[in-house]
């Protein structure tokens, strides 16, 4: 029995996306047995993106079901089947998360029709389910809506199916994504591991550290590197002796402290975050009409950014975010490549900055006041969060634009003297990173609060 699957999302940050809709039909391998199709309340916004890529926007979920009160459903239409899906590693991490999120282990078998696209019918254009489909001549409606996908994906399956005939090569595919059981090693490690945000350190046999990682559960994450089967993780499970814990209760302390400790200590596990972790920066810089537009590139250090992302998926979804709070103009941010009008302009989203309706200057007013708002570069200002306990809250420094370091202190004795924070002061390294990862939570607003001075 199979369970065909497909999952729309907000997009957003990995591991943070909540889904937005959902289409399971069950399947026997001749005729549809059973269907679930539901729009979904995730809780969170949807990346402005993801709304012009489905159709589906906030509204129409207010009164969606949330997550919880389909899980049975989808427990019920899944029990005993292969889920099967176009991309199926994207699919089943998103619906294990949610699962996750309830304090359920959601475990099924998994088959991926890319993969089998890619064995059964080699040198294909593209692999993507729109363009597969129709060089199959395979009809799809409602394109990057779950109910049409999963039919899609359902009709492509059927073709596999009926092409390997005694179903080796289905069979040769199917996958048990994350492994039940825990080495006794692992399982005695991870005991100890603490359900709170902070950094976790993995140490060999020697002594010698060869991983520092970050979580908002540092149980589950480690739980996680000992379950995956990735090869990074098989060797971090091979290699692992010892853990220890700093727990910080701050997402924002826990992010400062990581990346120093990976800078400063190199472990072997961390290759790709020992340089700089932020890769892609944004600029502004005015056109030949004196409009402020904001350039997307990778950092090479040439030339002044305002801000710096992770990846490039994180740098186009804030663009979107930025380009509709500050009232910008997607030709001018790079979102929209055209000569004329944005299409934001012809949806009557935009005021017509692109076509010479809005004057520069009060356009540039707006970029400015974004640049400002992702700048400190001269502020001072402490930053308060979340500390180790319900008594505790924490505090970061920033002193004319320079990153000094983090304190935690008595939630009954606030600091009013910068001077006793500075007392209690632990001291940090002040470098890109670190000024990026306070600018991205400065532009997320996801701290307690900002006292300047």
């Amino acid at each position: 029995m199979y369970a065909i699957l497909d999952i729309e999302t907000t997009g957003g940050e990995f591991n943070k996306e909540g889904i937005t809709e959902i289409a399971i039909y069950r399947y026997d391998g001749h005729q549809i047995v059973d269907r679930f199709i539901s729009l979904i309340n995730p809780e969170i916004p949807i990346q402005p993106f993801v709304v012009q890529l489905t159709g589906i926007n906030n509204e129409m979920l207010q009164s969606a079901p949330k997550f919880f009160e389909v899980a049975k459903r989808i427990i019920e239409m899944t029990k005993d089947c292969v889920l099967v899906a176009h991309n199926a590693s994207f699919d089943y991490r998103i619906l294990r998360t949610e699962f996750l999120r309830l304090g359920y282990d959601f475990n099924q078998k998994t088959l991926c029709t890319v993969e089998l696209s890619k064995r059964l019918l080699p040198k294909q254009a593209s692999y993507s389910l729109g363009k597969l489909v129709r060089a199959l001549g395979i009809p799809i409606a409602e394109r990057h809506r779950a109910s049409g996908d999963a039919l899609a994906t359902l009709k492509l399956f059927k073709l596999f199916l009926d092409t390997d005939l005694n179903n080796e090569i289905v069979e040769e595919h199917i996958k048990c994504e994350v492994q039940k059981g825990i080495a006794p090693k692992l399982k005695n490690l991870l005991e100890s591991a603490p359900c709170t945000t902070g950094v976790y350190y993995m140490h060999n046999q020697k002594g010698k550290l060869i991983y520092v990682g970050k979580s908002n559960n540092i149980y589950k994450r480690i739980k996680q590197h000992f379950t995956g089967t990735s090869s990074k993780c098989k060797k971090i499970q091979t290699d692992v002796f010892a853990l220890t814990y700093y727990e910080t209760g701050s997402e924002l302390i826990a992010l400062l402290k990581e990346s120093e400790e990976i800078k400063i200590n190199k472990p072997i596990y961390n290759r790709a975050q020992r340089k700089s972790i932020f890769q892609f920066v944004l600029y502004a810089e005015k056109d030949e009409n004196g409009y402020l537009n904001l350039k997307l590139q990778k950092a090479d250090g040439q030339k002044k950014e305002i801000t710096s992302f992770a990846s490039l998926q994180e740098a186009k979804n804030s663009l979107f975010s930025i380009t509709s709070h500050y009232r910008l103009c997607q030709k001018f941010t790079g979102l929209y490549q055209t000569k004329k009008a944005c299409f934001q302009y012809q949806i009557k989203e935009c005021d017509g900055a692109c076509i010479g309706s809005v004057l520069p200057e009060e356009y540039n007013e707006r970029v400015q006041k974004f640049i400002d708002k992702s700048s400190f570069e001269a502020d001072s200002m402490i930053l308060h969060d979340r500390g180790r306990n319900s008594s505790e809250l924490s505090a970061v420094l920033i002193e004319n634009g320079i990153y000094k370091g983090y304190a935690f202190y008595d939630l009954n004795s606030p600091i009013s003297q910068i001077e006793n924070l500075k007392n209690i002061l632990i001291p940090m390294q002040n470098n890109r990173d670190a000024r990026n990862i306070i600018q991205r939570f400065l532009r997320k607003d996801k701290l307690m609060k900002i006292v300047n001075f």
